[in-house]
C-alpha cells in the first residue's frame, strides 16, 4: 500500500521531510499540508499536488490522510498528537513530543487508552549507522558492563534567539534520548556546570555548558554542549566499559594532502551529519504503517522521559549547578518491550 501522509507544519524541517517522503522514501505520498502561514502551506501543497486544509484538526480528520507528521511549533505538538490518537491514526512528532511533562503524560495516557502504539517521536540518532553499531557492541557485551560515557555536542554558531535553557531542551535532548537507548538504562539526576564562557557567544548565553547525568545502574555521563565552537558541527560519544570502550565514528570523509598538511573536512550542520539517519527513520516508519504494525522507534514514553530530564537540567542550570533528581513516573507496562528503556514498570 501507499501510505498517505498529512504534514502539519511547513517550515524548514517540515519541507525537508516532505522532500524526503516524496523523493527518497518509497511507499509514501504527501496528500495534505497545513501551516499557521496559510500562504506557505498552499504554496508547498500546490508544488506536490496535495491539498491544504485550513487547520491541523481538519488535516487529521481528512479521509485522504492515513498518517500524520507533526513538524509545527513545539507548543502545538500536544494538540495535534492527541487529535491523531483520537482519530486512531499513526503520528510521527518531531521533538519535543510536548513542551511540558504534563502534556507528555496526557499523550501517554491517551495512547494507553487507545490500546495500541500510534506515536513515534523524531529522535533520529537511533537510526544513525554509527550509533546503531555502538548499540550492538554494548548490548552484546562487547565492552563489558558500561561505566562511563563521554559526549560532546558542538555547533559552529547559534542565532541570537537561542537561549541558555535551549542547550538542554533543543541540543542535549538528542544525547539524552540516545544514551537512554544505548545503555538501556534510565537517567536519575542531572547537573549543569558553566565553565569560562566563550567570547564568541551572545552576551545573554551561557556557553559552553558541561552536563552530568547519573543513571539508575550507576553509569556516569558527561556531556559538553558548546554551540559556538566556530569550526563545525561535531558530535562525539564514547562509552567506557569494564572490558573496553566503543567510540562513535566520525562521518566518512576524504583526506586531502596539500601545502604540507593532511586534513579532512568538518561538517557544518546537523542536516548533513544525520541525513542518512533521517532517511532511515522515515523508511522504517512508513514500512511499519504499511505492514499494519506498531512503530518501533522512540515512543511517547521516550518523549516524556526526555522532557522530564531536560527540565531537571534546566533547573540545575538556573540554580548554579545544583544536582537535580529526575522526577519521572514509573514506566507503564504498556511501553515494556518498545525501543525505550527498561525502567521500572507499573
Amino acid at each position: 500500500m501507499t501510505v498517505r501522509v498529512g504534514v502539519i507544519g511547513a517550515g524548514m524541517i517540515g519541507q525537508d521531510h516532505i522532500r524526503r517522503l516524496t523523493e527518497v522514501v518509497t511507499g509514501a505520498t504527501v496528500t495534505a499540508v497545513t501551516d499557521i502561514d496559510t500562504t506557505r502551506a498552499t504554496e508547498v501543497a500546490t508544488r506536490i499536488g496535495a491539498t491544504a486544509p485550513p487547520t491541523g484538526a481538519d488535516l487529521v480528520a481528512s479521509p485522504d490522510v492515513d498518517a500524520v507528521l507533526v513538524t509545527s511549533w513545539g507548543p502545538t505538538h500536544a494538540e495535534h498528537v492527541l487529535n491523531a490518537i483520537a482519530a486512531g491514526k499513526p503520528v510521527f512528532c518531531e521533538k519535543p513530543l510536548a513542551t511540558t511533562a504534563e502534556d507528555c503524560l496526557r499523550i501517554v495516557e491517551a495512547e494507553r487508552a487507545h490500546g495500541r502504539r500510534l506515536v513515534q517521536v523524531g529522535f533520529m540518532r537511533r537510526f544513525d549507522p554509527g550509533y546503531r553499531q555502538m548499540k550492538e557492541v554494548i548490548t552484546t557485551g562487547g565492552i563489558g558492563t558500561p561505566l562511563i560515557v563521554h559526549c560532546a555536542h558542538r555547533n559552529p554558531t547559534v542565532p541570537d534567539a537561542y537561549t541558555s535553557a535551549m542547550a538542554a531542551q533543543d541540543t542535549a535532548v538528542h544525547e539524552i534520548d540516545v544514551l537512554r537507548w544505548l545503555l538501556d538504562d534510565e537517567i536519575t539526576s542531572a547537573q549543569v556546570i558553566t565553565p569560562r564562557a566563550t567570547g564568541k557567544r551572545f552576551a545573554h548565553l551561557k556557553d559552553p555548558q558541561i552536563m552530568y547525568f547519573d543513571t539508575a545502574r550507576g553509569v556516569r555521563i558527561d556531556l559538553e554542549v558548546f554551540v559556538n565552537c566556530q569550526y563545525g558541527y561535531d558530535i562525539q560519544c564514547e562509552a567506557v566499559g569494564e572490558d573496553g570502550l566503543v567510540r562513535l565514528p566520525d562521518p566518512a570523509a576524504v583526506g586531502v594532502r596539500t601545502a604540507g598538511r593532511h586534513g579532512t573536512a568538518v561538517l557544518q550542520d546537523w542536516k548533513a551529519r544525520f541525513a542518512e539517519a533521517f532517511d532511515t527513520e522515515f523508511r522504517e516508519w512508513i514500512h511499519t504503517i504499511a505492514a499494519g504494525a506498531e512503530p518501533t522507534g522512540p515512543s511517547a514514553w521516550d518523549g516524556y522521559a526526555a522532557t522530564v530530564i531536560t527540565d531537571a537540567a534546566v533547573r540545575s542550570l538556573e540554580t548554579d549547578g545544583t544536582v537535580v533528581t529526575v522526577d519521572m513516573k514509573p514506566r507503564p507496562a504498556f511501553y515494556r518491550g518498545t525501543e525505550g528503556t527498561t525502567a521500572t514498570t507499573a
